[in-house]
């Protein structure tokens, strides 16, 4: 009996901490609703005392599933709202892992293949209605369900490459969790700090199911307080969040997060500059002079406000794609890699980088930017601009220009591109530059514009010809930018949907490899056969202009986490 009244005591405690934490979180997400545009510093009096972090993501969000979402948006939401084992120092550098879910760092054995993690045991999913008012600690099985869940077939998951090499996943007592591989992985751990191995709650996955995505649960330092789609979104403290400190304080610091889509890049500068955001990661090239001089630096007006650049050369590749499957520009005889060949040569790097990235970007060799494991710095591109061997190249396979100056295909059919790009200032401006690069070669484009996410979508069932996009680092290592083009990949991350055996072996082979000198040898043979078929064009590695308020304090940005908003304070009385 008295084990009874202390079990029916705790439900009633936690019933009790569920409805407050929801009415809390209720007005807060109604006073947010009620906050001036201009980001409610000195007028929001009601919640003066509160800290407020103003932030945008550039693009909209798909879902926040950790199984389903790969975009950048989704991403950075779901590093707030779910908890890997994982994660990254904040300030080490080079990066460096360390525990956040597991009490410690794993215990490997069976010489690399097993890996066994004992687990935090203070770690609860923020209260939701399918646990029934109890408190609902996450445990070894969660992460098991988690981990497995990324194989259903109907979730098409585009994170389960990260587990093919695993043998089997289970959990011997509550608080130990056994992740057998089925061959030594360097990289494994890295995949354990990503937001795609984040652990999830059965019982709100299967209240929900295909709704998952909108129902996000997690364990992490925040959680959902309103959600407007595409729009506007309001994280708020996790005050059940376990304990952890970081300068002296416990996390989370911030009380929330208002966080806008802002598509736009003259919006977001001029927002920045307006106070409604703390900082600017990676000021947009078009609008440079606004913020930096000629020598990017900091315009002096801006400085004089306190206002503070942070140079950061950004894990992120770009690159624009082609599809293999495609009739018109795929395969992998030698008129279709002509033609591609002759596309990638007719790209003007130096006016890219020049006037459209306004100097802050590198020029690209291989998928691999610098500061990534396995980059080569001695590697040249045997591919750079030369339109009159673009034209030679074409000339010689058969494509051969008609009355309109547009060449035709070797069959004497009209040949017309379709590129994808993005419905904004920035996509058209890149619009422009391809279609001068491809005119040029006699080459007829034509661009179909719309939302990213779309093209996203678009593009994993092989219905895009061409887009321009980009890749930031999952983690810091040459795996995640190379398993882009191997072949089993197609359909998910490999949009292009390259399939080319010799390329496969390679990429199979450097896999199973840690960072040496003969894995390095081994991508510099990738990159040639990247450049010598072309299922992409290599565009440019951006360097970004971060600029933050100065009442935005710990602001440090990290090498490879989406976000840096948990260990983030506000100066209240600074703010304006």
């Amino acid at each position: 009996m008295r084990s009874m009244l202390k079990i029916c005591a705790a439900a009633t405690l936690a019933l009790a901490a569920t409805a407050t934490a929801t009415a809390t979180a209720t007005a807060t997400a109604t006073a947010a609703a009620a906050a001036p545009a201009n980001g409610g510093r000195s007028a929001d009096a009601a919640h003066a005392e509160q800290k407020v972090l103003h932030a945008f993501l550039s693009t909209s969000e798909t879902g926040l599933d950790p199984a389903v979402a790969s975009d950048v948006a989704s991403l950075s939401l779901l590093e707030n709202l779910f908890d890997p084992l994982l994660r990254y120092d904040y300030l080490a550098r080079p990066v460096k892992l360390m525990p956040n879910t597991a009490a410690a760092m794993p215990q490997v054995s069976d010489n690399g293949k097993t890996y066994t993690f004992r687990l935090r045991q203070d770690v609860y999913f923020t209260p939701d209605p399918a646990f029934n008012g109890a408190r609902r600690q996450a445990t070894a099985d969660d992460y098991v369900y988690s981990f497995k869940r990324l194989y259903d077939p109907a979730l098409k998951s585009p994170w389960l490459y990260l587990f093919d090499g695993v043998a089997g996943i289970d959990a011997p007592d509550k608080f130990t969790l056994r992740i057998r591989l089925k061959a030594p992985d360097p990289n494994f751990l890295f995949y354990l700090a990503m937001p795609a191995t984040a652990v999830v709650a059965r019982e709100v996955v299967e209240a929900h199911g295909a709704q998952a995505g909108n129902h996000p649960v997690g364990t992490g330092p925040f959680k959902i307080g309103r959600w407007q789609r595409s729009d506007q979104i309001v994280l708020l403290a996790n005050r059940g969040f376990r304990p952890t400190e970081f300068a002296g304080k416990r996390l989370p610091m911030l009380d929330r997060i208002d966080i806008k889509i802002v598509e736009e890049y003259q919006s977001r500068v001029l927002g920045f500059l307006n106070g409604e955001f703390d900082f600017l990661e990676q000021v947009p090239e078009s609008m440079k002079e606004l913020v930096l001089t000629a020598d990017n630096q900091l315009r002096p007006e801006l400085a004089r406000k306190g206002i503070v650049l942070a140079p950061f050369p950004v894990l992120q590749t770009y690159y624009m794609w082609m599809n293999m499957d495609d009739p018109v520009i795929g395969g992998y005889g030698k008129e279709k890699v002509a033609l591609r060949r002759a596309i990638a040569l007719g790209y003007n790097s130096a006016e890219d980088i020049a006037q459209m990235k306004k100097g802050l970007a590198l020029p690209a060799a291989t998928p691999l930017p610098p500061n990534v494991l396995g980059y080569d710095p001695a590697f040249r591109s045997p591919v750079a601009y030369d339109p009159a061997l673009a034209n030679a190249l074409l000339d010689r396979y058969g494509y051969r220009k008609g009355k309109d100056g547009y060449r035709t295909r070797p069959d004497g059919q009209p040949l017309r591109l379709v590129m994808h790009s993005e419905a904004s200032t920035v996509g058209r401006l890149r619009d422009e530059l391809w279609r001068k690069n491809l005119n040029a070669i006699g080459l007829n484009v034509t661009f179909k514009s719309d939302k990213k996410t779309e093209i996203i979508k678009a593009s994993r069932l092989g219905k895009v010809m061409m887009f321009e996009t980009n890749w930031v680092a999952d983690f810091p290592d040459g795996d995640n930018f190379y398993q882009l083009l191997y072949g089993p990949n197609a359909g998910r991350a490999n949009y292009a949907r390259f399939n080319l055996p010799a390329y496969n072996r390679r990429y199979e082979q450097a896999r199973s490899m840690g960072d040496s000198p003969q894995r390095t040898a081994l991508y510099d043979e990738m990159a040639q056969l990247i450049h010598a078929y072309t299922p992409w064009v290599l565009l440019t590695h951006p360097i970004s202009a971060d600029l933050q308020q100065p009442w935005l304090k710990h602001y440090r940005r990290h090498p490879v986490e989406f976000t840096n908003w948990r260990y983030l304070d506000v100066d209240a009385h600074t703010a304006h």
